[in-house]
């Protein structure tokens, strides 16, 4: 036998023993996956007193990642509460999802390798996962709180793009002579009105609250009316307003989960906008969806978000795959009943604080039957609309500074001054702070009362006293 058979004999034997390895064993396919898998796990088991979090991407000391320290919390390892910082309430980050992707950090973590889907486009040339359009036609099938069918589905960088994107497909079908007018209800969300005008288009402007021209007070013109439901700031449900041809209407159901409302019937409308953030709190992957029922209004929209953005980042739709694959697990019930449980939890809290207060008041919100959970329930709504009930408090937002506390101005929202938004979805540390900080101002109005009542009944009793003498 020659050197060279023997020598390609070895080969063959050495490839085949390879191959037996892999395929029985799967050593090659998992070999490259330890290192990341080791880091992974080596930062996730760093301890940040349950008041922080180490990152992958974060900061780096003695070649090590440092805690990131929750608001109002301190220390190498976060240990240190900071009790002059102030409870921020102002931001709708949604971080009270987090407990439960910690609990659950095995289904919903991914591996990306660094030649996963590199191309601009996926294999049928377009921006879109096919199984994430997939998946999230069932999530909605799941929760039953829109419908799909007959609908086209679009991504976008969040719903802020999709919101711009709309308007803009929205305001080309009108008359050309004149710019459409986007109105929203008050109170709305104030990027609603910032995003507008920040764009500055001859072919729409921001008019303000639909109330001041709707048809009844035969208003002239186009009209992009947006509608916010369960609507932020308040939480209640909202339907559109205006009505007939002039009239196109966005839906903005951010929050229109089981988390922050009951779902008493499937959304059938002609432009519906979702977001993940507020569905599993993943608000740093800035990822949303559009279903739009008309196709040329999806094809404006798709033409702004290819010429703006070319589509959502593949490593975000992969993640969104993965998050919304564990979100329906068990028909959604497990995800859902975390997030309704906590937010209730929260809203009964900071409710029975604020029955004890009659300076300050927030929203009633009715209860409703949701087909989701297949009962009659209450609202769970991701903020507190607080009113500031004394006349003499004009500014809302300063009264809470008086006791460190910063929430969203009323005057954003096109409402009164007097009008604050709390957010409720925040971490647990930054939402047990608020309350403890809303109990002491409720405190403090209980002792004035108190020495007003004392004062009062001293007053009464002086009077009486000289009377009598």
């Amino acid at each position: 036998m020659s050197r060279n058979t023997i020598f390609l004999t070895c080969s063959i034997v050495l490839n085949l023993l390879l191959f037996h390895s892999w395929y029985f064993h799967g050593e090659w396919e998992q070999s490259w996956t330890k290192s990341a898998t080791a880091e992974a796990e080596f930062v996730a088991s760093i301890s940040c007193s349950g008041h922080g979090r180490a990152f992958l991407d974060g900061s780096i000391v003695d070649g090590k990642p440092v805690c990131e320290c929750n608001a109002c919390y301190g220390g190498s390892h976060c240990s240190v509460f900071l009790p002059e910082c102030i409870a921020d309430a102002d931001s709708g980050d949604p971080m009270f999802l987090e407990p439960f992707w910690l609990k659950h950090a095995a289904s919903s973590t991914i591996v990306v390798p660094g030649w996963h889907r590199m191309s601009y486009e996926f294999n049928d040339d377009s921006l879109i996962s096919k199984e994430l359009d997939a998946q999230i036609r069932k999530l909605h099938a799941v929760i039953g709180n829109a419908v799909t069918d007959g609908r086209f589905i679009i991504f976008g960088v969040g719903a802020t793009q999709l919101l711009h994107a709309a308007v803009q497909a929205l305001s080309t079908t009108n008359h050309p002579s004149s710019p459409s007018r986007v109105v929203a209800s008050t109170p709305y969300y104030p990027i609603y009105k910032e995003q507008t005008e920040f764009f500055n288009s001859e072919d729409y402007k921001f008019e303000g609250d639909t109330s001041l021209c709707n048809n009844n007070n035969g208003c002239k013109g186009n009209f992009i009316e947006l509608v916010t439901s369960p609507n932020n700031p308040d939480g209640q449900l909202k339907k559109a307003v205006l009505q007939g041809p002039p009239a196109k209407t966005i839906h903005d159901f951010a929050y229109y989960w089981p988390h922050y409302t009951p779902i008493p019937a499937l959304a059938d409308e002609n432009l519906m906008i979702f977001t993940l953030s507020k569905l599993t709190g993943h608000g740093g992957s800035r990822f949303g969806w559009a279903k739009i029922k008309d196709e040329a209004v999806h094809q404006r929209m798709l033409t702004y978000m290819n010429l703006s953005t070319y589509g959502v980042a593949r490593e975000t739709q992969l993640r969104v795959l993965k998050l919304l694959k564990v979100a329906v697990e068990n028909e959604g019930k497990e995800m859902f009943n975390f997030g309704y449980q906590t937010m209730r939890n929260r809203w009964r809290k900071l409710s029975k604080t604020m029955s004890l207060s009659k300076w300050f008041s927030i929203q009633d919100l009715e209860t409703q039957f949701c087909s989701f959970s297949e009962r009659v329930r209450g609202a769970t709504p991701a903020y507190a609309w607080l009113k500031c009930e004394r006349e003499e408090d004009k500014d809302c937002n300063a009264v809470l500074h008086s006791v460190n506390i910063t929430g969203r101005h009323g005057s954003l929202f096109g409402a009164e001054s007097r009008f604050v938004r709390l957010s409720l979805v925040k971490s647990d540390d930054d939402f047990d702070l608020l309350l403890k900080r809303m109990g002491t101002l409720v405190s403090q109005e209980n002792n004035n009362d108190g020495i007003n009542k004392i004062m009062t009944h001293t007053n009464e009793f002086i009077g009486t006293d000289k009377c009598t003498g």
